[in-house]
């Protein structure tokens, strides 16, 4: 069977989810100094990098799935498109003079992220068999360590060098010349199926409607769980990642670059390592008895916890640093098991259609509400708390991790009655 790593498709789908990761992680490092300037509170910052990017992300992430279901897309020219607006909408952060501006541009930034992720993975789902799905899309996942680590350390060392505009610039724009590669070089695998007439089309790649969408989502116990484990921990894992940026510069004083650099190579070794690794152990341990699929997710979640409490009491910030590195591995082997359960659990036409009603409620709790409310948290403590509020409060999320753990070992339980070849 020819490996998933030989196609140069799926490489240019992985740099396309490396700039979707690297777009949206750049406001974290640069939050500090963009707060400064504009004098912005937590609350604030916050909801300019969460709530304002996840509420457009989700919204427009259902009709741009829908539309990528339907037998006559392209979704790699699709997925062009997108990446080419998020990625101007990114270089326009660099311009915002007033927290106003700033958050239509990241508005703008979510809006085009959502054309991404869901017809990604449904061309993946449709380009690999079951066996080889798991290793396929985390490797296409291995854009969110690779993005994180070049958002975090290349936007910190840039607003170091030239300030917190231009990073924004230097790294929205090739985004722009990405997108004209994949117009060009990647498949669409309908086209093959263009070559017949569509009554010959297999029934379960005719989409459904949404009313039959989301009652074959709400009729999935597995799907349910799923989601609300996915949900649970994205809210723990990104206003972790939002406020470990902040964590690093206000707790133990390093700049920007410092920390970027510092945060980057956390991100993207650790939850590079555990990508592939949770892709490798799901399809290996899972291809006999797909409850197993997610049993290296939940033993990750567990020892996340112990890990992280260590690195936020740590005195010293290389510690901290070691410590966070090995609870990002933990944390990072979930991508490809989670997103292998989901385009299992549906039928093929169904896939983009899942995945955005999926992303709908993960990013929206997740990523909208996450760095938001540790924000707000941050606040409120403040007064008693000082400067190490944000301390507290990555204590809080640490102590929470058993909880998406269970809800992941529950829906283990489901798999091998819910999952399609």
């Amino acid at each position: 069977m020819r490996s998933v790593y030989a196609s140069g498709a799926l490489w240019l789908l992985m740099l396309v989810s490396t700039l979707n990761f690297l777009d949206r992680q750049i406001a974290s490092i640069l939050a500090e100094p963009i707060k400064r300037e504009l004098l912005l509170s937590d609350t604030q910052i916050g909801l300019m990098t969460g709530l304002a990017f996840s509420a457009f992300y989700t919204i427009v992430g259902i009709p741009i799935a829908r539309y990528s279901d339907r037998p006559s897309t392209n979704r790699s020219r699709l997925i062009a498109i997108m990446l080419a607006i998020w990625s101007t909408m990114t270089a326009l952060c660099g311009l915002a003079q007033n927290f106003g501006q700033l958050l239509a541009a990241r508005i703008g930034v979510g809006a085009g992220e959502a054309g991404c992720t869901p017809p990604s993975h449904s061309l993946i789902s449709d380009s690999y068999p079951l066996a080889q799905r798991p290793q396929a899309l985390a490797f296409y996942g291995m854009g969110l360590p690779l993005g994180s680590l070049l958002g975090l350390s290349l936007g910190g060392l840039l607003a170091d060098a030239f300030g917190w505009r231009e990073a924004f610039l230097i790294l929205g724009l090739p985004g722009i010349a990405l997108g004209l590669v994949v117009w060009r070089y990647v498949p669409e695998p309908r086209t093959v199926w263009a070559k017949f007439e569509r009554d010959a089309m297999p029934a379960e790649h005719v989409p459904p409607s949404f009313k039959d969408l989301f009652a074959e989502l709400m009729a999935s116990r597995a799907f349910l769980l799923l989601m609300a484990a996915f949900t649970l921990g994205s809210f723990l894992s990104y206003g972790k990642g939002v406020w470990q940026a902040v964590f690093m510069i206000r707790i133990h004083h390093l700049s920007p670059g410092v920390a970027g650099v510092t945060l980057g190579l956390v991100a993207g070794i650790g939850t590079g390592v555990g990508a592939w690794a949770g892709g490798w152990c799901a399809s290996r341990y899972g291809a006999k008895n797909r409850k197993h699929i997610l049993t290296v997710v939940v033993m990750g979640l567990i020892a996340s916890v112990p890990l992280s409490l260590i690195a936020y009491s740590a005195p010293d910030w290389r510690v901290a640093a070691f410590f966070l590195l090995a609870g990002a591995v933990a944390s990072g082997l979930s991508y490809g098991p989670v997103f292998t359960c989901l385009q299992g659990i549906v039928r093929p036409s169904s896939r983009g259609g899942a995945t955005a009603v999926f992303l709908l409620v993960q990013n929206l709790v997740g990523l909208g509400f996450g760095p938001l409310l540790f924000g707000v948290l941050s606040d409120a403590i403040t007064p008693w708390a000082g400067g190490q509020s944000v301390r507290y409060v990555l204590y809080a999320a640490a102590l929470l991790g058993p909880i998406p753990a269970f809800l992941f070992w529950r829906t283990s339980l489901r798999l091998n009655a819910e999952m399609r070849q």
